[in-house]
């Protein structure tokens, strides 16, 4: 409930420093925290939910801009990077790329898995090890090279 609680006290600040961008960007978040409360998942959401949510709004920002930049609305474009950056600050830090290949390195020599058909066990397994500090994107790229 801690993160909930931050959003919720970022949006005050955001509103009382009449910034747009951050505001829109955390109303967003507690928007989807809303969303997530009243669906029938229970009311009890821990920060992991909360991250999770978050992770899948930066994704979306994120695709909305390379859209809005293929159809030549650039104005569009970096506003949603702008909400996304806004929205990064609350997730832990992200690994490099070096770094989540060695974890995925050694989740693929702890499970004894050689070939592309492995790669579900090895998905599962560093999807959850990596939870918020790794785009599944990275991952998967990252596995597939490994294991071919």
């Amino acid at each position: 409930m801690a993160l909930e609680q931050q959003i919720q006290k970022d949006i005050m600040e955001a509103m009382k420093a009449h910034d747009e961008v951050r505001t829109n960007a955390v109303r967003a978040i507690k928007s989807e925290i809303l969303l997530a409360k009243t669906s029938g998942s229970g009311n009890g959401l821990t920060d992991g939910d909360v991250l999770k949510i978050i992770q899948k709004l930066i994704k979306q920002r994120r695709e909305s801009a390379e859209m809005y930049a293929q159809g030549g609305r650039t104005d569009l474009s970096e506003n949603e990077l702008a909400e996304a950056a806004c929205m990064e600050s609350y997730l832990p830090k992200q690994l490099g790329e070096t770094e989540v290949e060695e974890i995925v390195k050694g989740i693929i020599a702890d499970t004894g898995a050689s070939k592309m058909s492995d790669m579900g066990k090895v998905m599962g397994i560093a999807s959850k090890q990596l939870a918020g500090q790794a785009d599944g994107r990275t991952i998967s790229t990252i596995v597939k090279r490994l294991l071919s």
